[in-house]
């Protein structure tokens, strides 16, 4: 059977009981889904839940321990990439598949047979991309090099490279995470143009209102099982947090109206470099007081992690000034920082913010392991790091096996409380959270949350850096945005809407 025979409704792809078993995981069990003509089929679930797994078996990169897949009515056996992209399957990749220097028109070409002997002719091909740009909506220069488009045009070429190769179903691993909400919309508008060509999209994503706004249908998977099937007239944003975790989860934090007191963070006009000695913040002036949260607002890449790490002691201030509580700080070692009041959650948990082959009880106390109780006379206290450590496993709730547990061996989220509960054992004035709940699940992003709104009513004032922007909206008191270094400008939470945010978000100054 080819797309040209299917109706719309039809069922193009059935995979039937997928089982995938790892060394000690059982990744994927009994599975059934199946995708449609002209449909948004989302695939829901947790981080571990099995979603990549499935989705791994389908395109060839992994091979099933049982079951079966068919394919426009015909069972099929893919064992690469490139027999799924034969059989009419895309995938599109959370981390973009693209040569930065290379054009558009030569990366959609890559991997095509040449049309002479020799070599490729990129005439024809670019006249067809201009002829699906139409088409679809999707705006692009065949000529343009992938480094000087913006993220969200990278990822169009990625849909490009899928539709010139007449995919019949197309998957999209959280193809939303690096975008705008106007990019996202612009995307949405793309891959319904899509559907209504007969395709079928399979979906994942975490953002539960994209989920309910582009799905016709959803699967929901836990612990590699699928545990609910539904569609959104049928659903809620709740509902479906609650069939990912298995119990109740709360999605808005508790706000609590609190005093908000002095200043505790200062950043006046400050300039900060990258690795290769660009500018990554610009003049950049923000304040932050007690009991306070501040929002930062952006894509990934506009300075956010050079201010984090400026304020923070680990990356040099080229010009400009930080203080804390009236102290300047500007250029103070992480140590000096820390020993002002500041405590930082950094992005990149692993290679930042915990040593994956310490234990727990290690990773706990790099922070305070030569002052008391803990160490005495360059000893180390192990009844006390016993007794501190606990407290701090119970208070967090920590999941761990034990105390002595190598830290990698802990779910990602599990790995974040850990970090957080190290960083608040200090009682710090001052929060740095950096993308505190990137790559956790919906469970331990509830628990993030608390915390942190729990650290604002104690006075604590955070500044928070967040890709999120629901996160950003939904825990922040003032909302600030960053783009290509600068500041764009700040709105109280009252005041922001996802449009105004939007906008700012992709470079565009109000009035």
């Amino acid at each position: 059977m080819t797309m040209a025979e299917l109706n719309k409704g039809d069922v193009m792809l059935d995979m039937k009981g997928i089982t995938k078993r790892f060394p000690g995981v059982l990744a994927n069990y009994k599975v059934d889904f199946d995708v449609r003509s002209g449909e948004v089929h989302t695939l829901l679930g947790e981080n571990g839940a099995g979603k990549s797994t499935l989705m791994k078996v389908l395109y060839g990169l992994n091979k099933a321990d049982e079951g079966t897949i068919e394919f426009l009515g015909e069972a099929v056996s893919i064992t690469s990439p490139s027999d799924a992209i034969e059989h009419g399957i895309g995938m599109i990749h959370q981390h973009f598949m693209l040569v930065p220097t290379l054009t558009v028109a030569e990366n959609v070409a890559l991997g095509l047979p040449p049309v002479h002997r020799f070599a490729q002719d990129l005439d024809p091909v670019k006249d067809r991309i201009r002829e699906l740009s139409e088409a679809y909506r999707l705006h692009m220069d065949p000529d343009a090099y992938i480094w000087q488009l913006a993220v969200g045009e990278r990822q169009r070429v990625e849909i490009m490279k899928a539709i010139y190769r007449d995919v019949s179903l197309l998957v999209l691993d959280e193809p939303t995470a690096v975008l705008t909400p106007a990019e996202v919309d612009d995307l949405f508008a793309t891959l319904r143009q899509m559907t209504e060509n007969g395709r079928g999209l399979v979906f994942i994503s975490h953002k539960l209102h994209e989920v309910m706004n582009l799905s016709d249908r959803i699967t929901v998977l836990r612990s590699g099982r699928v545990t609910g099937h539904t569609v959104p007239a049928e659903t809620s944003r709740e509902m479906l947090a609650e069939m990912m975790v298995g119990r109740e989860v709360l999605l808005s934090p508790n706000r609590t109206e609190v005093e908000v007191a002095e200043e505790r963070l200062l950043i006046h006009e400050l300039n900060v470099l990258s690795d290769r000695g660009h500018s990554a913040v610009t003049d950049l002036t923000l304040s932050v007081r007690s009991g306070e949260i501040l929002g930062v607002a952006g894509v990934s890449g506009n300075g956010q992690r050079e201010l984090a790490e400026a304020i923070t002691g680990l990356r040099p201030v080229a010009s400009g000034k930080v203080a804390i509580g009236g102290t300047d700080t500007t250029n103070f070692s992480p140590r000096e920082v820390r020993d002002v009041g500041v405590s930082y959650v950094p992005e990149e948990r692993m290679r930042d913010g915990a040593i994956g082959d310490f234990t727990v009880a290690e990773n706990l106390i790099l922070l305070n392991h030569d002052a008391e109780p803990i160490s005495r006379r360059g000893l180390l206290q192990f009844r006390e790091i016993d007794r501190a450590c606990s407290d701090l496993v119970s208070r967090f709730t920590v999941k761990t096996p034990s105390l002595d547990t190598p830290t990698s061996s802990l779910s990602g989220g599990n790995i974040q409380k850990l970090i957080i509960a190290r960083e608040l054992s200090s009682e710090p004035k001052v929060l740095i959270a950096s993308q505190p709940t990137r790559g956790v699940d919906i469970g331990a992003a509830e628990y993030i949350h608390e915390v942190l709104m729990t650290q604002r009513a104690d006075g604590v004032a955070i500044l928070l850096i967040s890709e999120d922007l629901d996160e950003v909206m939904g825990l922040s008191d003032r909302i600030a945005v960053m783009y290509e270094g600068e500041l764009m400008g700040v709105a109280d939470r009252a005041d922001a809407t996802v449009e105004s945010l939007g906008l700012l978000m992709a470079g565009v100054k109000a009035g």
